[in-house]
Parts: C-alpha cells; structure tokens; sequence
C-alpha cells in the first residue's frame, strides 16, 4: 500500500547546517536530474540547511499525521508507505532530508519523470490523499486508485469540505500507518476505515478509480 500526499504550503525553517544531498533522496535514480533542473532554476533555495521532510512540512494535514507522536514501528510503516509530492524534488518520503522552499509544481516536468519512478508500485493500492493540483501530476491505475474525499452532512444533504478536509485526510493516513495489517483491496481498505470513520466505499466510474468518502 502507497499513501500519497500533497506538499504542506506551511513550513518550518530548517536550523541543521547540514547540505542537501540529491544522491540521498528517494528515487534518485529517476528524479535527481528534474530536481537539478527545478534546483538551478531557483537560486533562491538554500540548500545550506536540511531537516527531514516529516519536520520541515507544518500544514494541517501534517499536524494530524503526528509523525513525531507516532510508535516507532508506526514511523517505519509511514516511511516506507507515505509519498508526498514535491514541486520541487517531485517524490519524497517523510524521512528524506529537504531545505525550506515556496514555489508552485510545473506538471508537465514532472509527469514522465514520476512515472518512471513508480513503474515498480503499479500492483500496490494506492490511498490518494493529494490535492486537485498534484493529482494531476501522476495517475494511478483506476483498478487500484482509491481516492480519499470528505464531506460533512447539512440537513441531509453532503457538502463537500474544503479546507479542513486537509486535517481528515492526515488523521486517515496517520490511523493506516498505525494498523499491523496492510488492505490488499478497496473492499478491505474500506472495512479497515470504517472501524474508526464514518465512511462508504464508491465504486469506480468510467476512467475514475474508486473513492472512499469520510463523512464528519
């Protein structure tokens, strides 16, 4: 199972003098020359200072996921199962060591690239916790996509959540990471969310995948 996740627009500045290194990040093989390009395009990044990536992203998604609260094997599981998406490195894991930095992603540069890097995940569900924007920077198999979407009731009626849908979605990450078992399906991504959110599974539509929809 692959979570993927959305870059935090609020950061923590880095206080480690400790260099970036593109030969340590995830995915290097693949992605280290679109993030030398992104790189010498944006001068303005100091790469002088590092932390790890779990510390530099303060978002609210983040701050649900409670990296630094999480059991250690809870933080091994996050590791190796959450991707965030990057404008500037593209992919990143929570414990890769990234400098402070604002600027917007550029999809068409990252599209191949990332599609290379995840040729060997198209068999694992994938648990999409991304934003409309890096959504459409890779596509998952639709047969193995599962969307994660939130919406609050209103008189009967569901409105989609906007802002705080960013929390919900940490809290789902953060309870995945937390589980010893790994759903193999939508069907057993579902059973396992529904004991601790209110949530329905919907099946895949035309090219869509499918979605699981919390409800608060």
């Amino acid at each position: 199972m692959k979570i993927l996740l959305p870059p935090s627009e609020a950061k923590n500045q880095p206080t480690e003098l400790r260099e970036l290194a593109l030969s340590d990040l995830c995915f290097s093989k693949d992605l280290t020359e679109p993030r030398t390009r992104v790189l010498n395009k944006h001068k303005e990044v100091d790469r002088s200072r590092t932390d790890l990536a779990s510390h530099v992203y303060s978002g609210v998604l983040y701050q649900a996921l409670g990296y630094r609260s999480l059991s250690i094997s809870a933080r091994e599981r996050a590791d190796s199962s959450i991707l965030i998406f990057s404008a500037l490195f593209g992919l990143l894991r929570l414990d890769d060591a990234i400098p402070y930095y604002k600027l917007k992603i550029d999809p068409k540069l990252w599209r191949s690239a990332i599609a290379c890097a995840m040729m060997d995940m198209e068999d694992e569900i994938v648990v999409d916790c991304r934003s409309s924007t890096y959504a459409t920077v890779w596509t998952p198999r639709a047969a193995k996509s599962i969307g994660i979407r939130v919406f609050t009731e209103v008189e009967g009626r569901l409105q989609v959540v906007t802002h705080m849908s960013k929390a919900t979605r940490g809290e789902v990450a953060r309870f995945l990471v937390t589980q010893e078992q790994t759903p193999k399906t939508p069907d057993e991504l579902q059973r396992l969310l529904a004991s601790q959110f209110n949530s329905r599974l919907i099946a895949p539509d035309g090219k869509k995948g499918w979605f699981i929809d919390v409800i608060q």
